[in-house]
């Protein structure tokens, strides 16, 4: 089962350790184009089968989308593949506009 994160543990995880964590975001491009995390690394979900491999093992993971339930199911996926420390972030990036940067917009 996925545990989820918070923005906010999320966000001081980055702080703290900003090479131990991996925000992976799972949206489409039109919407990264409105808004994003930085750093993170981009793939969107129908990639992800292909693109895997690019998802480091060695990290701790966070999958977001716009409210959670996209990544949900790929953290979930990446369990299945073996990765042993995946988090998806609870509300997505809506949640994380609100919770942690505001200056990151809120779409529909």
């Amino acid at each position: 089962m996925v545990l989820g994160i918070t923005p906010r543990e999320a966000a001081r995880r980055l702080r703290e350790d900003p090479g131990a964590t991996l925000l992976l975001d799972v949206r489409e491009v039109e919407e990264r184009e409105v808004a994003v995390i930085e750093p993170s690394l981009h793939i969107p979900m129908g990639e992800i089968l292909e693109r895997i491999s690019e998802i480091p093992r060695d990290r701790e993971v966070v999958v977001y989308c716009h409210v959670g339930g996209r990544s949900e199911l790929i953290a979930s996926y990446l369990e299945a593949e073996g990765y042993e420390r995946v988090r998806n972030l609870t509300g997505g990036i809506d949640a994380w506009s609100v919770e942690v940067d505001g200056g990151v917009p809120r779409y529909s």
